[in-house]
């Protein structure tokens, strides 16, 4: 099996983690994978050279030059499954293939990892349109998908995986000396970028009731963003400069998270939230919105405790109960690991996408369950 795996993103976040570990892992199975990415991205960076691994640039939503050149690509290596990994992916590899017009035509796959509505304009439209098969990573967005008028059987489920045994073997990072925190102050963190959806205001806002009842407590927000300067406006505003802590991008966030006393997420939507499994597989505990996937990673009362987003006061009072029960929280992070190991390994999420294409290959028209079977082929 040869597949062809296009992203266009050129900053490092959650999307372009796992085209890396799905590369990597189908090429680990004995999977072809040729991988297209933008020559100045991150992605591109952490591959390692070779003929499977093809600079390409997409700068708009519509670029004809890059259809162009990915075309090409499909014609020379002919692959049986194309997959893009995003939206702008979508729309390149559509026009690609409008432009090769290959013969047979490879079976066109598209992650679909955000609450993000599918496209409505013209073009949006033609481009679901021709998509044989969209993995959600989670069952909440596939039934959005569904929602928005994709068949039941063009729409599956495999859920992210992330790599358990490399988190729990990392070290955890001196956050207090690396961010110059209070030696004994107990440390509440989150990791991702800082946009709307991620809920972040709120989490400030969660903040300020926390810090009445553990005076001492510091919280910690992992990554960089457009809301940056909106985000230090707002700490300030709720005086909180020295209880609330823009850390930016790091590389070792997880080193930080294993390194937290609770592991939080604000989020107001949510596709599955690759951030909270990796809080999982470092065993901590977690305060997180039930948005999105978020319920089918993180059980309730066991893994971690789960709020109503956009809910300030429900958010700091789960924090302060967490902060005051080391016995619980530890608890908790245990039952997160195990649940990591048991459910969120690359290994289950490749096994997962080798299924998908395969039945694909097999029976293309068939209409087949909403949630690939992990693990198995």
């Amino acid at each position: 099996m040869v597949t062809l795996h296009v992203d266009t993103e050129t900053i490092w976040r959650g999307g372009p983690q796992q085209v890396l570990y799905t590369v990597m892992g189908l090429r680990a199975s004995g999977v072809r994978a040729i991988l297209v990415a933008p020559p100045d991205s991150e992605l591109f960076r952490r591959m390692q050279e070779g003929d499977d691994l093809i600079p390409l640039s997409a700068r708009a939503d519509i670029d004809m030059t890059a259809a162009w050149n990915l075309s090409r690509i499909i014609k020379q290596s002919a692959p049986d499954i194309v997959h893009a990994h995003e939206p702008r992916a979508m729309g390149l590899v559509t026009l690609a293939l409008s432009i090769a017009a290959p013969r047979p035509r490879p079976s066109f796959i598209v992650s679909h990892r955000t609450e993000a509505r599918l496209p409505h304009s013209s073009f949006g439209r033609w481009a679901v349109s021709e998509v044989d098969c969209f993995i959600a990573n989670s069952q909440a967005l596939a039934a959005r998908l569904r929602k928005d008028g994709v068949p039941v059987g063009r729409a599956v489920t495999v859920h992210e995986g992330i790599d358990v045994d490399r988190v729990q073997r990392l070290e955890p990072a001196n956050v207090h000396a690396l961010l110059f925190l209070p030696t004994h102050a107990p440390v509440v963190g989150t990791v991702g970028p800082l946009v709307p959806q991620k809920g972040l205001h709120h989490l400030i806002d969660a903040a300020a009731r926390v810090v009445r009842a553990v005076p001492d407590v510091r919280v910690v927000i992992v990554g960089d963003g457009p809301l940056r300067a909106a985000l230090e406006q707002h700490i300030r505003e709720r005086h909180l400069e020295r209880h609330v802590f823009l850390a930016g991008f790091r590389e070792d966030a997880i080193a930080l998270i294993k390194a937290f006393d609770l592991f939080v997420m604000s989020s107001i939507s949510e596709g599955m939230c690759t951030s909270l499994v990796d809080a999982m597989a470092a065993d901590r505990a977690a305060v997180a919105t039930d948005v999105g996937g978020i319920p089918e990673v993180a059980v309730d009362g066991e893994t971690a405790t789960l709020v109503p987003a956009r809910d300030d006061e429900a958010m700091a009072a789960a924090i302060v109960s967490l902060l005051k029960d080391d016995a619980r929280r530890n608890s908790m992070g245990q039952a997160a690991l195990a649940r990591a190991r048991a459910h969120f390994t690359i290994d289950q999420m490749v096994q997962g996408t080798i299924t998908v294409y395969q039945r694909m290959l097999n029976s293309p028209s068939t209409t087949w369950p909403a949630h690939a079977p992990q693990g198995t082929l």
